[in-house]
């Protein structure tokens, strides 16, 4: 289930509302001779809403495991409304989205979620919970019975009943389709609007860039950019331009090579008369494409999140950045 922590104490305690809802202090988790986090700073603020972003390895989900207090440290802090993560589950302050786990089949949806608010002394209704989390069409449908995208949905519905201070989501939509992908974050969204702190890890780009106030990279167990959406992008100078072709292909790799090194041209790709590259002087490239009629229909765009992404976490990638890091 998404927890298995009662509330003690109905009240929230005092500190938690002044408390950072996460802080992470030289954080270090070892597996014999593996880092799976090496030194980790971060803090977030209540009412933040972050994306924690890494290829396959950069140690998001030990990092997360922490927070959840299913976890100790190597070494380093880490602490949640002041506490430490298994005092801020026993309080009910913490809950979690997991990709898998902790289903019962046999029972119905609503059935699940009062079986869990049962856990705790402080809890919000159930219906109104089944609502909140987009599960109220299929409320009294027998879990084995349940898509993959109906279960996550009831495992959010299972996480908000305790009504958390701060919610955590580790990859929520794997394997959803994508209106299944919209509407489960548009229910996110809207519940974040309330005050709740929201940290997830998904491997969903767009998912970040939409609805994070936030964006935390990571990369081999170490935070490597810091900041919003806009502001990783940023980082990543350069922009993409595509074209379609008035000539011969070779003649145009020959134009665009004879261009000074200044005009940081790179991954030229040309299939059929589509072209498409990155370049830090998009104004040269332009004006060498149209001037000798080489091309039309240019398209020029900032780099994406994306390429923000590979560039940063990629093992080439330069000195860690920060933007709007707490």
């Amino acid at each position: 289930m998404s927890t298995t922590a009662t509330r003690t104490d109905p009240a929230s305690p005092p500190q938690a509302a002044a408390a950072a809802a996460i802080r992470l202090v030289n954080l270090h988790r070892s597996f014999g001779d593996v880092k799976a986090v090496d030194g980790i700073d971060l803090t977030i603020r209540p009412g933040e809403v972050v994306a924690f972003l890494g290829p396959n390895g950069a140690g998001k989900t030990t990092t997360i495991d922490m927070i959840l207090g299913l976890s100790r440290p190597t070494s380093g802090q880490v602490s949640t409304f002041g506490m430490t993560p298994r005092q801020a589950v026993d309080r009910g302050l913490i809950a979690a989205v997991m990709q898998t786990g902790g289903l019962l089949p046999d029972i119905t949806v609503r059935e699940t979620v009062a079986l869990t608010a049962s856990l705790f002394s402080h809890r919000i209704d159930v219906e109104e919970a089944i609502q909140r989390a987009g599960a109220a069409d299929f409320a009294s449908q027998v879990v084995r019975k349940c898509s993959g995208g109906q279960q996550q949905r009831l495992r959010f519905a299972m996480a908000l009943v305790s009504d958390p201070a701060l919610l955590v989501l580790d990859e929520p939509t794997t394997g959803m389709d994508v209106e299944g992908r919209r509407s489960f974050w548009e229910a996110i969204h809207a519940d974040a609007v309330s005050g709740r702190t929201v940290l997830f890890a998904t491997h969903y780009l767009e998912e970040a860039d939409a609805f994070a106030d936030r964006v935390v990279l990571v990369r081999h167990g170490q935070v490597v950019a810091d900041g919003t959406a806009a502001e990783i992008r940023a980082s990543v100078s350069g922009r993409s331009l595509r074209a379609t072709l008035n000539v011969e292909a070779e003649r145009v790799r020959r134009a665009l090579e004879a261009l000074p090194p200044s005009s940081g041209i790179s991954g030229i790709e040309i299939l059929g008369s589509s072209l498409s590259l990155s370049t830090q002087d998009s104004d040269a490239v332009a004006a060498l494409l149209l001037g000798q009629h080489l091309a039309k229909d240019l398209e020029i765009t900032s780099r994406g999140l994306q390429d923000a992404f590979v560039a940063l976490t990629s093992d080439e990638a330069a000195s860690p950045i920060s933007g709007a890091s707490a």
